[in-house]
């Protein structure tokens, strides 16, 4: 949810921003996409829902691609217009937590195999294991930014 922090540890994030369009918080995210690539852009709504089941703490975020008219596409960048994104986070009662994601998007254009390859052997892993490090550095940026 807070997209100052996750500008300084994903290295794929090329533009990341909150704007307030009609009453309504819309997220602009471009992604960064190896040469000779586009780069990717997306524009999408979210919402979080702190839930309390039984006793046991869960935190719900929902993402999916939002049309906006403020947010036209960019010259040179390929607008992902079909994002979904549901993530729940459960504290397993200890200093460590459970996650589900369930994630999607169409990327629009031509990918190769390659980077098709890439992204599933090696891509993803390693962004789970930058995004599992943001998480456990989390606490002491927000010290940081408190000072």
């Amino acid at each position: 949810m807070d997209l100052k922090y996750r500008k300084s540890w994903d290295e794929y994030v090329k533009e990341l921003s909150e704007k307030v369009y009609d009453g309504k918080p819309v997220i602009y995210w471009e992604v960064k996409y190896p040469f000779p690539m586009s780069n990717r852009d997306y524009v999408y709504v979210r919402e979080r829902r702190d839930l309390d089941v039984d006793g046991r703490k869960i935190w719900v975020i929902l993402a999916k691609s939002a049309s906006v008219a403020q947010c036209p596409e960019k010259s040179g960048v390929i607008r992902v217009c079909d994002y979904k994104q549901s993530l729940a986070i459960e504290s397993d009662g200890g200093s460590g937590i459970k996650v589900f994601m369930n994630y999607f998007d169409n990327p629009g254009g031509s990918i190769p195999s390659w980077l098709i390859n890439w992204a599933a052997k090696s891509g993803v892993p390693s962004f789970i294991t930058d995004l599992q490090k943001a998480c456990n550095n989390y606490p002491s940026n927000c010290k940081q930014v408190k000072t």
